[in-house]
């Protein structure tokens, strides 16, 4: 029988603190050394590490490095998980922290089975996250850019008349606004030049990932989704993005959860108390699916451009989407008429959102190609 070691690494960008845990409970725990993070350093550890067939199963922290290191690990053969650092115990009193004591930290808890690891993407899933992301950054770069200029009108009186900015009729206002002194018209023109990049940055994205996506694998899942009121291409993308595998959760319960769309809660003997959602995972994706639960304040029914994505969609995706709607429409309708604040009630929507999502992604990938 092959002996194992526990291996914890507390990973920097430039230097690697190892540590080892022999296998048997109780067993030395101790700090094997520094070594570059580097992936030739990395290669001569794990070979100086299982001399002897000794199997290894290493782990290290989720954070800036990402999960190449990981992906170098298991193509040595080797077992290595990626830990959820929120999720590792940690001792109330301990108020000392270095990178020698968290390897070791993470070699004995591995070694415990204590730790939870993360799921981690393949590169094509990952690069196509990476690109979902940098649209989502555009975004907030759109948001601010127009904000700048919208502010710089502000203060100096230049009020637009109409009610709705950023429409034909406002950028044909922003042609006709004037300033007396050269400089403020330097200004002004490069906070619309700021605004008018940042939303060709955004078009560009946005259609690279339309681009992209026939060749990325879970492309059915992303048009099944899209049988759901509220989601959208953006929104769909962008939860299979950071979803990744649906067959992972054995019920929505555990994606909502996931998601961080289930309410806090602290209770104790008789005393029991719910706060908001937790506000767990991925805080793109949330915030996606609560922009989509605002649709169903209005009644239920399948417009042309929700008849449009999901024509030649399977029956079975198409009367789980429409049993969703009615049920969420229904719903939001109670909980507005129970007094539930707006913000409260699209919140609850999304987390119902979630199970449907969920039901729809395990129908797609359950069906042979």
């Amino acid at each position: 029988m092959q002996d194992s070691m526990f291996i914890g690494l507390d990973v920097h960008k430039a230097t690697i603190s190892v540590a080892i845990a022999k296998e048997e409970r109780g067993g030395e725990v101790r700090h094997w050394g520094t070594i570059p993070h580097r992936p030739d350093h990395v290669r001569k550890l794990a070979e100086k590490l299982g001399t002897g067939g000794r199997r290894l199963h290493f782990c290290y922290e989720a954070g800036p490095c990402g999960y190449g290191l990981h992906r170098q690990l298991v193509e040595l053969g080797h077992d290595c998980i990626v830990v959820a650092p929120s999720l590792i115990p940690v001792k109330a009193g301990d108020r000392v922290k270095t990178d020698r004591r968290d390897a070791v930290m993470l070699a004995k808890l591995h070694r415990a089975g204590e730790l939870t690891a993360v799921w981690v993407p393949d590169a094509a899933h990952e690069a196509m996250r990476d690109l979902v992301r940098a649209r989502a950054t555009a975004m907030r770069v759109l948001g601010k850019a127009r904000q700048h200029l919208q502010g710089f009108l502000l203060r100096h009186g230049r009020i637009y008349p109409g009610k709705k900015g950023w429409t034909v009729a406002y950028r044909r206002w922003l042609t006709t606004v004037r300033f007396q002194h050269p400089a403020q018209q330097i200004v002004f023109q490069d906070y619309v030049d700021a605004v008018s990049d940042a939303e060709a940055r955004v078009v560009k994205l946005t259609g690279q990932i339309a681009d992209l996506l026939p060749s990325w694998d879970l492309a059915p899942v992303v048009e099944a989704v899209q049988a759901m009121r509220g989601v959208a291409f953006i929104v769909a993308v962008t939860v299979v993005a950071e979803v990744g595998d649906f067959r992972r959760f054995d019920n929505p319960r555990q994606l909502m959860a996931y998601l961080g769309l289930t309410p806090s809660e602290h209770s104790s003997g008789a005393s029991v108390r719910r706060g908001g959602i937790t506000k767990a995972g991925s805080g793109l994706a949330r915030r996606a699916l609560i922009e989509g639960a605002w649709s169903y304040r209005m009644q239920a029914r399948v417009s042309r451009k929700l008849h449009d994505r999901i024509e030649g969609l399977p029956k079975a995706v198409r009367d789980i989407a429409w049993k969703g709607q009615l049920r969420m429409c229904q719903r939001y309708r109670h909980l507005i008429a129970a007094g539930k604040a707006k913000v409260v009630v699209t919140t609850a929507i999304a987390r119902e959102m979630v199970g449907f999502i969920w039901a729809i992604a395990r129908a797609v990938t359950a069906t042979p190609a």
